[in-house]
């Protein structure tokens, strides 16, 4: 059943307070890109909009997908085969400017020549009509094709340095490093001898010594995955761990920063520095056996995606590094969102510039096949303990080859700092035009979010970007997060963001304040409604955040006729 949320008509007024003059986005001037556009992103700049979105075609695969799934989670229904660059079209024709790109995981738009001549090839037919096991027969070229990488994108120190163990997804990329982590750690214990007979046998009653009891230490705020280890250690939204049973693992909090940064430095070190002594004391604890388990490992996201685009200094960053190494804990970075180039370094924890790097380092997504890079000494002495039977895609590691081509070529990796620093400037405007709606604007690169007024502003902001003809995605309760595609130039930003203008201009205010920060500096946004009875409007469809849907829920009795009338 799809989850719906009323559209609110606009009463936009631009009576502000606490500006009276405010920096226009189009006096901003609009940088030059890295490359020159070409026939894959050259075109009409601009959206098209044919219909509501999802439109009548799309609403009815709703019903046909609800047939068979719960489907809640769709967005629109996608037109592939039409959709280019910057630029998706849906099944009713409808071409949206994608700000969201496939969940952060495409990096060069749709239908990339390079990708699309790559999938195309004599090489690709082979391997898609002979997928390997790789971890017992990989292809002659395997080997070489893990060197590249290795060269191209590692993370520093560059090259030999790293191993890397290549998996399909993110979850999975994490969970092995979960297990790399917990077998080095009892290789440790047993002073590099081999399990004994009882070990092996207690293994098989998931018992100890062979099953010992260890942990991951993981932070409030956490996405990490959804398979059983990584949804021990994901911390972001209840409805990601509701009804399952987890890992009793420990949790340190994670700095909440206040915003403006400058305004509140002095309370942001004292923050960091609270969560700081908390991870030296649970590791403490750890180690002095206070703890039902013993911390193997911690992991730690460079910007906490999926729990609302939160940030560190990189003196955290650093100082929690140097905890790691002090209690001898397997220090994992997961960059399954942030790594590859967006937020304008290859790999966001490269900002932290630390002393010792990482000793395991998680990617996915832009990279289209997972994995992680560990340290030589992180290397399991046995086969078979990091296993499955596909361990990666070589047909995805033909298409990472591609795109690293093409960041080499067209430098987008600087692209993404240069467009990044565009859009941020801009919404700092927009956050001083539109005051109360929206604040924190805050990221790196183009790794970008806002938070919002309330969770109900914020969603009928979304639904409202959707019927201008942009696709934009949620991140934890209050916050719309950015994340473009690597082709996405200052030329594509400026359009997002005169459309992003004109969607903040018309939104009414629901409800009380519920993401107060330094930000919003007292003052209340205009076009306040005080409660949501008072415009029901109509029924649509949205999706991005289960926080925001609850507050719809007297309107969704409806629904079914609802989706009806318009799927005829």
């Amino acid at each position: 059943m799809l989850r719906l949320l009323p559209t609110i008509k606009s009463r936009a007024s631009h009576t502000l307070r606490g500006f009276a003059s405010y920096p226009d986005i189009e006096s901003i001037p609009v940088p030059q890109s890295t490359f020159t556009r070409d026939k894959h992103t050259e075109g009409p700049i601009s959206p098209s909009m044919v219909t509501e979105s999802p439109g009548p075609k799309s609403l009815s695969h709703f019903k046909e997908l609800a047939a068979v799934q719960e489907c809640s989670s769709v967005h629109f229904f996608c037109d592939y085969s039409s959709s280019y660059g910057n630029y998706v079209v849906d099944a009713d024709g409808n071409r949206l400017l994608d700000v969201f790109s496939q969940i952060a995981s495409l990096p060069l738009g749709y239908n990339h020549p390079s990708i699309t001549s790559a999938l195309s090839s004599p090489e690709a037919r082979v391997i898609l009509a002979n997928r390997p096991a790789l971890g017992v027969l990989p292809n002659k070229d395997w080997p070489s094709k893990l060197d590249f990488v290795l060269r191209e994108m590692s993370p520093p120190p560059h090259g030999e340095d790293w191993d890397i163990t290549t998996m399909a997804c993110g979850s999975t990329a994490n969970e092995n490093a979960y297990k790399a982590a917990f077998i080095k750690y009892m290789d440790t214990h047993r002073d590099g001898a081999p399990p004994t007979q009882e070990d092996l046998n207690s293994s098989m009653l998931n018992a100890a010594p062979g099953c010992p009891h260890l942990s991951i230490l993981s932070f409030s705020g956490a996405f990490h995955g959804r398979t059983f280890g990584c949804l021990s250690t994901t911390r972001s939204k209840p409805i990601h761990k509701l009804d399952v049973p987890h890992f009793d693992w420990p949790m340190a909090q994670f700095p909440n920063l206040k915003y403006p940064l400058k305004r509140f430095e002095e309370d942001n070190e004292a923050e960091e520095a609270s969560c700081l002594a908390e991870v030296e004391k649970l590791l403490k604890d750890s180690a002095g056996g206070v703890l039902s388990t013993k911390i193997a490992g911690m992991i730690i996201e460079p910007i906490q995606a999926e729990g609302g685009d939160n940030h560190a200094s990189a003196d955290y960053f650093c100082k929690l590094r140097a905890l790691a190494k002090k209690y001898n804990v397997t220090f994992i970075v997961d960059e399954v969102q942030t790594g590859l180039g967006a937020t304008g370094k290859m790999w966001a924890h490269e900002h932290w510039d630390l002393e010792d790097a990482p000793d395991i380092v998680t990617f996915a997504k832009k990279a289209q096949i997972a994995g992680y890079f560990s340290s030589k000494n992180m290397r399991p002495k046995e086969g078979y303990r990091i296993f499955n039977t596909w361990m990666g895609d070589p047909a995805k590691m033909l298409m990472l080859e591609t795109i690293l081509r093409e960041y080499k070529k067209n430098n987008l990796v600087e692209n993404a700092r240069i467009t990044g620093g565009y859009i941020k400037e801009c919404l700092h405007a927009l956050q001083k035009k539109h005051q109360g709606i929206i604040g924190r604007v805050r990221g790196l690169g183009t790794f970008i979010a806002v938070t919002v007024y309330n969770t109900s502003t914020r969603d009928k902001i979304i639904y409202n970007m959707r019927q201008k003809g942009v696709e934009m995605g949620a991140c934890g309760a209050f916050s719309i997060r950015l994340r473009p595609s690597m082709m996405f130039t200052p030329e594509h930003a400026a359009e997002f963001l005169r459309i992003f203008d004109e969607a903040l201009a018309e939104v009414d205010v629901v409800g009380e304040c519920e993401s107060w920060d330094g930000d919003w500096d007292g003052v209340e946004p205009r076009n306040l409604i005080n409660t949501v009875t008072g415009e029901q409007g109509e029924f649509h469809p949205i999706s991005d955040s289960t926080d925001g849907i609850a507050i719809a829920g007297e309107y969704l009795e409806n629904m079914d006729e609802e989706i009806e009338e318009k799927a005829i």
